[in-house]
């Protein structure tokens, strides 16, 4: 069978690819020096080309090339020969075959390999896993100009074996060049870093931040043919933000290959312009700021207990200001309505940022948003921002509201104002939302006032992505706040431009970087399953060690479904529905003389026996669980509801129906 020219050449390349990974030349160099040192010696005879095929044979060489050279068949063939997989199949035993992506050839790329990390000391005590056993992960993510990758989860190890390639697409669609091949000038133009966050995950599923990380990634475009290897010091965040946690390996490389590469000294001048911009700007805002909060102060003294914060710090220990924390961001088709938004952000998990030590005091750290997101959980600050933000991209009028909870608790939580002037409060960790009716303190005492439902006490100031404004009222109760913030006797506003010098995209190589939401990458009936086989196991088995024996009902199981849509459809849009056709079934299916019983309880995660040991501790549920009587049936049903990020709320219902014995 004779080849075409071009598709001879590609084979020849591939094979030559090969042997260059194998060291085949190196091997063959070595068999040949060895085989005239041993055999040739003596003689000094000619050596054939038989002599070295046979030498290279009983070494084994040539069986170890043919092993590798693995032809593949098409894999439409094989798709279409092949019986499908059943739905509730996992495990891969097919080698996966690697689809080639499809690259613009008028487009520039940026293909990041991360090769391996290395003085990951924490844990250098830590045992090579076994095959099979479950162990804690690292994770890599990364964002770059509205791209999001991440990396295939290693083993955490003193050195982990990342071995991960990332294809960046390099291009200004801001300026509707995206079409036109970018030179190494204009790339240069191009401040956004790649962001890297480290996510380990153990044994339980539990996420933990290690280091986010900013990457310089522009001086590939002064390196020779386009190629440079980086080595990166990662840092811990919060309170470890000075301390190493490891280092990652890194070569960057430019796709197509540069035609002209960029002197390194353009590049290190570029930068320290860049630097010296951005400091300049920071430096101009701090005046500013310094000098609003001089007046601030000179309105009433007892102002400087109010909590007005202008700066705040993120994971890196960096301060910035709080308005750098927001932009409109639009979740595309993953979000539909503003309250579902804000049910996605109350389902993902809430967690104080760690303190090391006692003392009760609260740590500041206020996140990015690809570490919250990749982490899957944050305090309630990271919380507010990812809602202002959402709600914004909306198209509503949202700020972030910055005071106190109950005991003078510091929060944060949202506002909205409406056109025709309604003020409206957003929990951004539960979801429920408030109106609010300001307390007139003039009234006279037996008036009528609104009683307040939300759990706000204080309100310091409020802020957006363009605004800021400091509570300038007589009381800062929440209230008797009136937020007319065009009254600057009520509202002290900061300037719009300072805000912008500091805050807006494009602005300073500082301004962080906004990704995009990412949508669910779990499968919301498989889930589901999953857990509610886990859960009747550990029924059973709680019930075998009390002495009981455990009988399921299958249709009773499958009746608690629309109750718990109805319960998550409630959640999300405030409205109770099919209540009725779930009583009607349940009596249906509960013959006369019996008792029915139900405990439905809510998670955002996917542990089951940590949501059993949960439901153990309610009176209600183990009443249920442990269940004696006549003719004791069963049912759990567990429905798992998606959202972006693999977010998810997870509703639980045990039920029982027994008969009952006077």
């Amino acid at each position: 069978m004779s080849l075409p020219p071009e598709k001879a050449s590609e084979l020849k390349q591939i094979i030559h690819q090969q042997l260059v990974k194998m060291d085949v030349h190196g091997r063959i160099r070595e068999v040949l020096a060895e085989t005239i040192r041993e055999e040739l010696a003596p003689e000094h005879q000619q050596l054939s080309t038989e002599d070295l095929i046979k030498a290279l044979r009983q070494r084994g060489i040539i069986d170890d090339v043919m092993k590798e050279l693995k032809f593949v068949t098409d894999v439409n063939e094989k798709e279409r020969t092949s019986a499908p997989k059943p739905s509730t199949h996992f495990v891969d035993r097919e080698p996966p075959v690697l689809k080639k992506t499809n690259i613009d050839p008028t487009r520039r790329y940026l293909y990041l390999q991360v090769l391996g990390g290395k003085a990951f000391l924490e844990h250098l005590q830590e045992p090579e896993p076994l095959p099979g056993q479950i162990c804690s992960t690292f994770t890599l993510c990364l964002h770059f100009r509205n791209q999001r990758f991440r990396s295939k989860p290693v083993p955490c190890a003193c050195e982990p074996d990342f071995h991960d390639g990332f294809l960046l697409e390099v291009h200004k669609d801001s300026l509707g060049d995206g079409s036109k091949m970018v030179d190494a000038a204009t790339m240069l133009s191009i401040c956004d870093p790649v962001h890297m966050v480290l996510i380990k995950m153990d044994m339980f599923g539990e996420t933990t931040l290690v280091a986010s990380y900013f990457l310089e990634w522009r001086s590939v475009l002064a390196a020779e043919n386009g190629v440079t290897n980086v080595a990166v010091e990662l840092l811990g965040v919060g309170t470890e933000s000075k301390v190493s946690v490891g280092v990652l390996n890194i070569r960057l490389e430019m796709y197509p290959r540069l035609n002209k590469t960029l002197s390194p000294e353009i590049t290190s001048t570029q930068f320290a312009l860049e630097r010296q911009k951005t400091a300049e700007k920071e430096r101009l805002f701090l005046v500013y700021a310094k000098q609003w909060w001089r007046e601030y102060l000179q309105i009433r003294p007892m102002h400087n207990i109010r909590l007005v914060k202008i700066f705040a710090q993120d994971e890196n220990g960096v301060n910035r200001p709080v308005c750098s924390y927001i932009r409109p961001l639009r979740a595309g088709r993953l979000l539909d309505t503003p309250r579902q938004a804000a049910r996605f952000v109350s389902v993902l998990g809430y967690e104080r940022a760690p303190v090391i030590g006692g003392g009760g005091g609260k740590q500041e750290q206020w996140c990015t948003l690809l570490a919250f997101l990749c982490r899957n959980k944050g305090d309630c600050e990271d919380h507010a921002n990812l809602l202002c933000s959402l709600l914004l991209g909306f198209g509503l009028e949202a700020f972030v509201c910055v005071g106190t909870k109950a005991k003078g608790v510091p929060h944060t939580w949202v506002m909205t104002c409406g056109t025709d002037g309604t003020i409206t409060f957003w929990e951004s960790v539960t979801g429920h939302r408030y109106i609010h009716r300001p307390i007139n303190p003039d009234d006279p005492p037996l008036a009528e006032q609104p009683k307040p439902l939300y759990p706000y006490r204080t309100i310091g100031c409020i802020f957006n992505h363009q605004k800021f404004f400091g509570n300038c009222q007589p009381s800062d109760a929440v209230e008797v706040c009136v937020f007319d913030l065009h009254d600057e006797s009520k509202w002290k506003p900061m300037s719009g431009e300072a805000i912008k010098s500091v805050c807006s995209p494009g602005t300073t190589s500082s301004v962080l970087p906004f990704p995009p939401l990412c949508a669910s990458t779990l499968d919301a009936a498989v889930t589901s399953n999953e857990i509610e086989v886990q859960l009747r196991i550990l029924v059973s088995e709680h019930r075998k060690d009390l002495g009981l024996s455990t009988v399921w009902d299958d249709h009773l199981s499958y009746l608690l479904s629309p109750a718990l849509a109805a319960y998550e459809l409630e959640r999300t849009t405030s409205i109770s529905a099919g209540n009725e056709e779930f009583q009607d079934a349940v009596r249906r299916a509960v013959p006369d003389g019996h008792t029915f019983k139900g405990f439905p309880i809510h998670f955002v995660y996917r542990n089951a026996r940590r949501a059993f040991a949960t439901c153990l501790r309610s009176p209600f549920c183990e009443e249920i669980i442990c269940c004696r009587g006549d003719q004791v049936r069963l049912a759990v049903r567990v429905r798992v509801f998606t959202y972006p990020e693999s977010a998810c709320a997870v509703w639980i219902m045990f039920a029982c129906k027994y008969r009952s014995v006077l």
